[in-house]
């Protein structure tokens, strides 16, 4: 399972490597220095560097309340999804039930 890390140690990390990252030739060459030091995976802190990039403009890509609303609006198509196969399967049964052939 994943670190889950507070917001505040997120902030803090990006805050250190956004300050840092003109003395590196790339974000990937950042976050591989600076992430033990900050004892994060390179690759976690490489993400929220890019993220916050994005939220910032400096980056194109879905900002963070994009990525939330998306990620929202997927898990509500999921529900009516599954609401909506319940509903055939009953329309199906009440179907057979009331079938005057059946009787």
């Amino acid at each position: 399972m994943p670190k889950q890390y507070t917001p505040e140690v997120k902030a803090r990390a990006v805050a250190y490597a956004m300050e840092r990252l003109d003395r590196y030739t790339s974000v990937y060459a950042a976050c591989a220095d600076l992430a033990p030091k900050l004892n994060i995976g390179k690759e976690t802190l490489r993400r929220w560097v890019l993220q916050a990039q994005v939220d910032d403009g400096d980056r194109t890509g879905p900002t963070s309340e994009e990525l939330a609303e998306i990620k929202a609006l997927k898990a509500k198509v999921r529900d009516l999804e599954e609401a909506n196969d319940i509903l055939k399967a009953s329309a199906i049964f009440f179907a057979r039930e009331l079938d005057p052939r059946r009787h």
